[in-house]
């Protein structure tokens, strides 16, 4: 029945009028059926003037009418069933009034089953959030959580509606409940963290020290909830939620890594350090920096292919990266390959010709690229 997770509507004011064991009719204003006779409402009427309407109209189909409706005798699950019609095709008016007419019937046939009721009052309450009333929302939801304590729709629908009034204390009291029964309710975890945003803003630091309390949910409540069938929005709901906060969680101990890689390399510890950076890779393989920052690690510790390989990998990643045209350039020095040295140097001056650590690199380069070429023609001509 309508789906609990809707955001909050504008903040509730007139909305539409209760009927029975809500506000009384107004008076003069006509009187509505009971009942269909056969389906939706002004179905199989008469035209005015006492004539049946055209024959030959496409069937409606009204055997939702008739579809289990907990334990309320058939005429009071009809209404039911039909005010879920209505409720699904926008008419969220006409649909509060077929909740109210069912609820008066079962206090008029002496009915006393909580759980029907609840249901009654809780999909009344959606129709209230629906059209923006949630002073009436609220009220349906209290009496719905008065039936049945810990109901998961109704908890969330008032949730909604307080918050939609700015009422963002007793909002948060409602969702962190909601979460508590079940921890993949995402609109929930949304809002928690919107209104926690907006309490430090309004009660500073110490802003939990005024929230109300926020009840304990029984274990067995918790667990009935899990017993009960998952729908398949349901699952892909949870599912969605699990991969988000594995993402987070990957996301967290990835930074928490790298900034305590940063700090050993800035102490000296260069192995050390290694093995953080190591551990950032193993976690997400496609981030650039750590592959330079493990370059640095490698280059101190004298293992300059193992340097360069790492900078390979950042220039796939970011073809235009100094900093890994110039570590490779090192390593290239340390593998006494001078003309890639001094390739990669020129790269890094074409990208910014005022790095003054490249200038000075490339000249020593040179030379020693310079010397190794007249060694080499020494060593030829005693040949």
């Amino acid at each position: 029945m309508g789906n609990a997770q809707d955001k909050p509507p504008g903040s509730g004011g007139g909305g539409a009028a209760r009927t029975g064991a809500g506000k009384p009719r107004t008076p003069g204003a006509p009187e509505r059926e009971r009942g269909p006779v056969n389906g939706t409402p002004g179905e199989n009427r008469t035209a005015a003037g006492g004539e049946r309407e055209p024959q030959g109209r496409p069937a409606v189909d009204t055997s939702y009418l008739d579809a289990p409706a907990g334990a309320l005798p058939p005429h009071l699950g009809r209404l039911k069933n039909q005010g879920n019609h209505l409720f699904k095709q926008g008419q969220f008016a006409e649909a509060v009034e077929k909740y109210s007419q069912a609820i008066d019937g079962c206090a008029e046939a002496g009915i006393d089953s909580p759980e029907d009721l609840c249901i009654l009052y809780s999909n009344r309450a959606a129709c209230y959030l629906k059209d923006g009333n949630s002073s009436d929302c609220i009220q349906d939801c209290t009496k719905a959580l008065e039936l049945q304590p810990f109901s998961l729709k109704p908890l969330l629908r008032r949730a909604m509606a307080y918050e939609s009034l700015e009422r963002y204390r007793k909002a948060y009291a409602d969702y962190k409940t909601v979460l508590q029964i079940d921890t993949g309710v995402q609109a929930a975890h949304d809002s928690i963290h919107r209104i926690t945003k907006m309490l430090i803003e309004q009660d500073g630091p110490a802003w939990r020290e005024n929230l109300p309390e926020i009840p304990a949910v029984p274990l067995s409540v918790q667990q009935q909830h899990r017993a009960k069938p998952v729908s398949v929005e349901q699952a892909q709901a949870r599912a969605a939620r699990a991969t988000q906060d594995e993402a987070r969680r990957i996301e967290a101990r990835f930074t928490l890594l790298k900034q305590e890689g940063n700090s050993l390399v800035k102490q000296g510890l260069f192995q050390e350090a290694l093995k953080k950076y190591s551990e950032c890779l193993d976690l997400k393989h496609d981030e650039c920096a750590v592959y330079t920052n493990r370059a640095i690690c490698l280059l101190k510790l004298n293992r300059f292919e193992e340097a360069k390989q790492d900078c390979d990998s950042a220039l796939q990643l970011e073809p235009d990266n100094k900093k890994a045209f110039y570590r490779r350039a090192l390593a290239f020095k340390g593998l006494q390959d001078y003309l890639s040295a001094s390739s990669d140097l020129q790269e890094v001056l074409q990208l910014d010709p005022k790095v003054r650590e490249a200038e000075q690199e490339l000249e020593e380069v040179t030379g020693l690229l310079r010397q190794s070429l007249l060694d080499d023609g020494a060593h030829t001509a005693r040949v």
